[in-house]
């Protein structure tokens, strides 16, 4: 099945054609989205969703929101086995990332079908499914129908005007959502498993709007004060980008020699979930602020960018040198933001030494970059990271559909390739 959830969009778009590469971007090719309007990063109200379950059928089948990260707004019975959920966001206007997560099942096993109704957007993700909230599935293309004119191969307008799916149900719930489960508890297991090692520790740097903590792990084995900045979640359902930072994070923590080498003359720190709140909550993009958090690095209205700038600050003022700083997210399709050289000068041409090196490792995979010659405003962590620290920064995106190997590997190639690149320099 032929998934058309791509991007079109304006930018100073460059593309690395490796001699070994056949299958290099072009100008065809996913060329980023367009510059990022200035906006008021001053809270604003949000809705926060009923919490509860929904009963059908003389009670034998149910629907729930009540778990981290879900998504339901509405559920109706509209005949028989068939049904309707509404899906609505947080407060608008917003990014089309109608994200969803539900759990649904039933007292008699039987077949059920979904249809999706939003509000006022098309249908982004891709349903997956899992049977523990833990392991997901890509739903079968069987049990998928999709509704409405498509146009082109790239953009919100090329995903479906809605969709429906089919599900077997039984008395164990099937929970089903438009990408993986990666709440903040679960990401706190995994940033506590890293951290039994003995050069990894993580403490907490602030706390969000509701009070949740931030999280951050710090990696290194000497005492060198070169470091790096590793963040990502800044929007609740860009999954993808975890997925590639958790493989960069475990590389740089691995066993591997370069790795050993590496952590003494450099330290990691990773923030790996900017957004708890969001994400829990299970928004669109916004935090409990009602703030798209990556527009706030330069009012710093928002706790959570407040919580990383002043640790960066605290960390600078002890002697920290921050040599790379890294935002993981995810769009329509894999796609590198630098700053131009035009505007970092040969300190950031680290950047682009290191997306070619990791597109000759991975020749499979087209390489789109978009880099911006704007520095100013800093209202993004990129820019926020340079204008401050002279840090050359990227922001890191992988596409929502990216398979997770992939995703995987190329995570532990940009580890890689950056712990090289750094230790020749």
């Amino acid at each position: 099945m032929k998934l058309r959830y791509l991007v079109g969009g304006i930018a100073f778009i460059a593309v690395f054609a490796c001699k070994n590469t056949k299958t290099a971007g072009t100008a065809s090719g996913y060329q980023g989205q367009g510059p990022n309007p200035i906006v008021s990063t001053k809270t604003k109200p949000v809705q926060k969703q009923w919490k509860g379950m929904w009963a059908f059928q003389d009670s034998t089948v149910f629907f729930s929101n009540q778990f981290e990260g879900a998504r339901l707004n509405g559920v109706a019975h509209d005949s028989l086995n068939q049904y309707s959920i509404w899906i609505t966001a947080e407060n608008t206007p917003i990014n089309p990332s109608p994200w969803y997560a539900f759990k649904v099942w039933s007292r008699t096993a039987q077949k059920v079908d979904i249809r999706f109704r939003y509000q006022d957007i098309r249908s982004r993700y891709y349903p997956k499914i899992s049977r523990d909230g833990i392991t997901f599935t890509t739903l079968d293309s069987l049990n998928y129908k999709s509704f409405g004119k498509v146009e082109g191969e790239f953009g919100i307008k090329a995903a479906p005007e809605a969709i429906a799916i089919t599900l077997n149900i039984d008395e164990n719930p099937t929970w089903v959502t438009a990408q993986e489960l990666y709440t903040s508890s679960a990401v706190k297991k995994w940033v506590d498993s890293l951290s039994t090692q003995s050069f990894v520790t993580n403490y907490e740097i602030g706390r969000s709007r509701e009070g949740r903590a931030m999280n951050l792990m710090e990696i290194n084995e000497g005492d060198s004060k070169k470091g790096l900045m590793i963040i990502s979640r800044q929007h609740p359902p860009e999954v993808t980008g975890f997925l590639a930072m958790k493989s960069f994070i475990e590389t740089m923590a691995g066993n591997s020699e370069q790795a050993k080498n590496f952590r003494k003359e450099y330290t990691i720190f990773n923030v790996p979930l900017m957004n708890p709140d969001g994400v829990d909550n299970g928004h669109w993009r916004h935090n409990m602020g009602g703030i798209d958090l990556n527009r706030d690095w330069q009012e710093f209205n928002q706790p959570e960018t407040r919580a990383v700038r002043d640790f960066l600050k605290a960390k600078s003022d002890t002697g920290y040198k921050f040599v790379f700083g890294a935002d993981f997210h995810s769009t329509w399709d894999d796609i590198y933001y630098p700053l131009d050289t035009v505007v970092t000068g040969q300190k950031g041409k680290v950047v682009f030494d290191w997306i070619e090196s990791i597109s000759k490792r991975l020749p499979s995979k087209k390489t789109n970059i978009a880099a911006s010659k704007k520095l100013n405003p800093t209202m993004v962590s990129r820019n926020h990271f340079y204008a401050e620290y002279h840090m050359p920064a990227i922001v890191f995106e992988l596409g929502d559909n990216t398979p997770r190997d992939f995703l995987k590997e190329k995570g532990k190639v940009a580890a890689e390739e950056l712990m090289r690149l750094l230790m020749e320099e």
